[in-house]
C-alpha cells in the first residue's frame, strides 16, 4: 500500500453557526491522483482550505506524513511540502515567468534579495521537470491561461511539494490543454507526489483520477478507487438524487425559426450559413480561435457581422446594436456570467428584471410589487434555490446563479435565446436543470442556440450541431450520426463533415 502522506480524522468547520464541514474524513496517499468532487457549495473550498492552513478546523485531527499536527498556519503547510493552485493560479501578471516561478522559493528561504541568475535557472529547471516551453525572460501577463496554470505548477514543485492540490484546473482550458495537463500531472505522481484535484467534470475525473471522495452538504458520502464509481453511482453521491442523462431527439419540423446566410465579420468568421428549425437546439461547436463565441456576439449586436442576412420568424432583421437584437426579440446568455451577465452588487430582483425593465414602468414609476412576484415566479419556474428575490445575487452558487441569467432573459419573452457556455463552472445537478429548461423551450417553440466546446453537452442536448474552424463553418451533422469520441475527433481534425 502507498505510503499515506495526509490524514484527515472528524474534520469540522463552523462559521457564525452554519457548520461548513461535518466530521470529514480523508486520506491522501504518495503517488496517487485523488479527486476531490461535489457541487458548488458542498464544503471542497473550506476543507482545502483547512488542509492549507488558512482555516484552523472547529474540531478533528490533521496528520502529515504521520505526524499529529497541533496548528497548521499557512507557512507550516508549505513547509510541510503541501502545495495548492487556485483557480486564478496566483501570479504576478508584472513579473516574468522567472521570477514568479522563484517568488516562492525566495519567501520561504527567506531570501531578501532576488538573485536573478538564481531564479532563471530555477526557472528553467522546473520547466524541464514538467516538459513546459516558455520563456523564462517573458512577463505572465502575456502567456495564455494554460501556460500561467503551468507558471504555478513549476512554482508549486521547486518548493519540494509532496502534496499538489489543484482547484478546478481545467475550467478555462481547451480539450489539448486538459490533455498536455494530465500528462503533466501522470509524471509529477510518477515521481512519488500526492495530487488533490478538485473537480465534478465526470469525464475528466475517470480519465485522470486513481481514487475519488465525493462531499456533499459537508459531509464525505463517498470515498474510494475511481473504479467502483460508474457514472450513476457518482451522479447520485454527488446530488443526493437520480439524475437521468437524456438524449433530445425531436420530431423533423419544417417550420423555420431563424435562418442565416452568409454571415460575415472580416477577422472573425465569414459566409457562416445555418438554419435552426422550431423544436431544434442547435449547437455550435469549436475550438478557441474558431468563430464560435463572435458568431453570438454578432447574433446579438455585441461586435455586429458587417455582411449577411438574417431572417426570424419569416422577417429579415438587421441587428447593428443590442438595442436592434432586443428589439427583434433575441436574448444572450453569455459565457463570463460574473462580469457580462450579472450586477453581482444587486439583488436577485434587480438581476432578474435588469433587461426588461420597461414594462414594470407604470405612469413614470417602477411597480416594485409586480418586480418582486415575476422574480419569485421565475425563481420557483427555474428552479433556483433561493429563499427570495431579496438577497444579493452574488450569494448564490455558480448553478442558480446561471439559471437566474437565464431568467432574466426569459422573462423578455425571446423568440431566439442564445446561449454561450450555459453551463461552464456548474455542477452537475444544475447542469441537469439548465439542461431540462432549454429542452423545454424548444419544444414551446424558443429557437435556443448553445455555444460549447462541452462534448457531451452538445451530444445529449443538440439535434444538429455546426462545427467552426478558423472563422468558417466546417459543415453541420445531425447528432444521431454522432458520438462524443467522433464529434472529437472530428473537432481537431482537418476532416469536413459535409
Amino acid at each position: 500500500m502507498d505510503k499515506i502522506f495526509l490524514k484527515l480524522e472528524n474534520i469540522k468547520k463552523t462559521f457564525g453557526g452554519v457548520q461548513a464541514l461535518k466530521s470529514v474524513g480523508l486520506e491522501i496517499r504518495a503517488g496517487e491522483i485523488h479527486c476531490l468532487a461535489g457541487e458548488n457549495g458542498c464544503g471542497k473550498s473550506t476543507l482545502i482550505k483547512v488542509i492549507s492552513g488558512a482555516h484552523d478546523p472547529t474540531a478533528g485531527s490533521i496528520y502529515i506524513e504521520g505526524e499529529k499536527i497541533e496548528k497548521l498556519t499557512p507557512i507550516d503547510s508549505i513547509r510541510k511540502g503541501i502545495q495548492v493552485i487556485y483557480q486564478d493560479f496566483a501570479v504576478f501578471p508584472n513579473l516574468t515567468v522567472a521570477e514568479n516561478i522563484a517568488m516562492n522559493h525566495a519567501l520561504l528561504t527567506g531570501t531578501k534579495a532576488m538573485n536573478w541568475k538564481k531564479s532563471r535557472e530555477l526557472a528553467i529547471q522546473a520547466m524541464e521537470q514538467i516538459g513546459a516551453h516558455m520563456d523564462p525572460d517573458v512577463l505572465v501577463e502575456r502567456l495564455s491561461i494554460a501556460n500561467k496554470q503551468m507558471v504555478a505548477i513549476c512554482r508549486a514543485i521547486i518548493n519540494d511539494a509532496k502534496l499538489l492540490i489543484l482547484d478546478e484546473p481545467t475550467t478555462a482550458l481547451t480539450q489539448k490543454e486538459v490533455s498536455m495537463l494530465n500528462t503533466i500531472i501522470r509524471n509529477l505522481k510518477d515521481k512519488g507526489m500526492a495530487i488533490v484535484i478538485v473537480n465534478h467534470k465526470l469525464d475528466e475525473i475517470y480519465e485522470i483520477a486513481d481514487r475519488l471522495t465525493i462531499l456533499r452538504n459537508g459531509e464525505n458520502v463517498a470515498t474510494g478507487p475511481i473504479g467502483e464509481f460508474d457514472r450513476k453511482r457518482f451522479i447520485k453521491c454527488m446530488t443526493g438524487r437520480d439524475v437521468e442523462e437524456v438524449y433530445y431527439r425531436p420530431e423533423d419540423s419544417r417550420e423555420v425559426i431563424l435562418k442565416v446566410e452568409n454571415l460575415t465579420r472580416k477577422g472573425s468568421f465569414e459566409q457562416v450559413s445555418f438554419d435552426l428549425k422550431k423544436g431544434e437546439v442547435l449547437g455550435i461547436t469549436g475550438l478557441l480561435g474558431s468563430g464560435r463565441g463572435e458568431l453570438g456576439d454578432a447574433l446579438f449586436g455585441i461586435a455586429p457581422a458587417g455582411e449577411g442576412k438574417i431572417t426570424l420568424n419569416g422577417k429579415e432583421v438587421t441587428i447593428r446594436s443590442i438595442e436592434d437584437a432586443m428589439k427583434a426579440r433575441i436574448a444572450y446568455v453569455p459565457e463570463d456570467r460574473l462580469t457580462q451577465g450579472l450586477f453581482l452588487d444587486c439583488s436577485i430582483q434587480e438581476n432578474t428584471v435588469a433587461a426588461s425593465i420597461q414594462k414594470y414602468l407604470k405612469k413614470g414609476r417602477l411597480n416594485y410589487k409586480e418586480m418582486y412576484e415575476a422574480t419569485q415566479n421565475w425563481i420557483q419556474k427555474i428552479g433556483c434555490n433561493a429563499k427570495s428575490p431579496k438577497p444579493l445575487i452574488r450569494t448564490l452558487s455558480g448553478g442558480n446563479a446561471q439559471k437566474m441569467v437565464i431568467a432574466k432573459w426569459l422573462n423578455t419573452n425571446p423568440a431566439l435565446l442564445v446561449l454561450n457556455g450555459p453551463t461552464v463552472g456548474v455542477d452537475i445537478g444544475s447542469k441537469a436543470d439548465i439542461h431540462k429548461i432549454l429542452r423545454e423551450l424548444a419544444e414551446q417553440g424558443v429557437g435556443i442556440i448553445v455555444i460549447s466546446d462541452d462534448v457531451s453537452e452538445l451530444i445529449q442536448n443538440c439535434s444538429k450541431i455546426l462545427i467552426m474552424k478558423n472563422g468558417k463553418t466546417a459543415g453541420s451533422i445531425s447528432s444521431r450520426e454522432l458520438d462524443e469520441t467522433k464529434l472529437s475527433r472530428l473537432l481537431t481534425s482537418e476532416e469536413e463533415t459535409v
